[in-house]
């Protein structure tokens, strides 16, 4: 992982979004030294579990700069969280307002919106969110719980390369705003989620393009200017990660030249089985052929893709995968004894 990467795109944020609050999605790599180097620059994080909670508050974050965005979260977290100074909280359901009210009593909170995935490479939006008229009627029903209901949050789905989704999504919470504002309850934080792509596979909008097109559309449909908080995740360290791996076998099947590498879906490269692609290279050059490239388990779906092109290689080469410093060694197991790969820093 190339730190200096890390730092480059948090600064590029800040510069993006002059006004907003950072906020690191830790699941995206939970590496104690990424997470070290962000809170040495005064960046937020958002944490859905203790173990990240205790990571960040490891690292020296102050509560005040730690938020909890996943709406799904169990009472021990919450009560813990709470305890310690952490009083940001969303949510999309009675039964969440009702674990809320109870372990975390006065605290903030942000309702979770529905908004469409279809642009994303990595769709969130079935399991989450709800839509306008009952996201208004739960802010309305945490304010009756003794909460205090400060916005709204939204995810366009990971990987999102289509700035419209970012501005249809911000005005369907602009829907949610209207319709409480008539019950005398100010919309305070506009919470936009994460989403902003990185160069899987062919050029995607760039942070400030993103942020400029956003900001055109804030100012039409929130003129009170809410304030603004961006979860970034893949796209702060994503870019930072090159996976290196090795070839350990070779096969010809059915007319197609299979590639065995030792990462597979398994042990780095989840994302794949999704339809997320990665660049591979090689130092050896030669004619490129198709290859389908797979992982080392004896697990039929450990398949990274069916189509790459690179030049004839041997048992014991090198692939290089990039980007890989996302939601790789994160998502990792050990399924069939097969090691994680070890991350390295510079």
């Amino acid at each position: 992982m190339e730190k200096g990467i890390v730092s480059d795109r948090h600064r590029m944020f800040r510069e993006a979004f002059p006004q907003a609050d950072i906020f690191y999605a830790v699941k995206a790599n939970a590496a104690k030294p990424i997470v070290s180097l962000l809170n040495a620059q005064s960046c937020g994080f958002e944490v859905s579990s203790a173990r990240e909670l205790k990571l960040v508050l490891d690292c020296g974050a102050p509560p005040h700069r730690i938020i909890s965005s996943n709406p799904l979260k169990r009472t021990s977290f919450i009560e813990k969280a709470y305890q310690l100074g952490i009083h940001h909280f969303a949510f999309d359901s009675e039964d969440e307002i009702d674990k809320l009210a109870r372990y975390a009593p006065g605290c903030q909170v942000y309702v979770r919106l529905s908004v469409p995935n279809d642009e994303s490479e990595w769709p969130l939006g079935r399991k989450f969110g709800v839509e306008t008229e009952q996201a208004a009627r739960l802010l309305l029903q945490a304010r009756g719980r003794s909460l205090k209901p400060i916005g709204i949050t939204f995810h366009v789905g990971s990987q999102c390369a289509s700035r419209n989704a970012w501005v249809n999504a911000i005005k369907k919470c602009s829907e949610v705003r209207q319709i409480v504002e008539r019950h005398r309850l100010k919309i305070g934080m506009l919470n936009i989620g994460g989403g902003f792509p990185i160069e899987h596979a062919g050029s995607v909008p760039s942070i400030l393009e993103i942020a400029q097109t956003l900001q055109t559309v804030l100012n039409q449909e929130f003129p009170d200017n809410p304030r603004i908080s961006v979860e970034p995740g893949r796209a702060l360290v994503g870019e930072a990660g090159t996976l290196v791996s090795q070839v350990v076998a070779k096969a010809t099947r059915n007319g197609d030249r299979w590639l065995y590498l030792d990462v597979g879906v398994f042990n780095g490269l989840m994302e794949s089985m999704g339809g997320i692609k990665y660049t591979m290279s090689t130092e050896k050059d030669g004619p490129l052929s198709r290859w389908v490239v797979a992982g080392p388990s004896c697990d039929g779906m450990d398949c990274i893709s069916n189509e790459v092109y690179l030049p004839e290689l041997e048992i014991g080469d090198k692939v290089r995968i990039w980007p890989a410093g996302a939601y790789t060694t994160v998502y990792a197991s050990h399924f069939n004894g097969i090691s994680i790969p070890k991350t390295h820093f510079i």
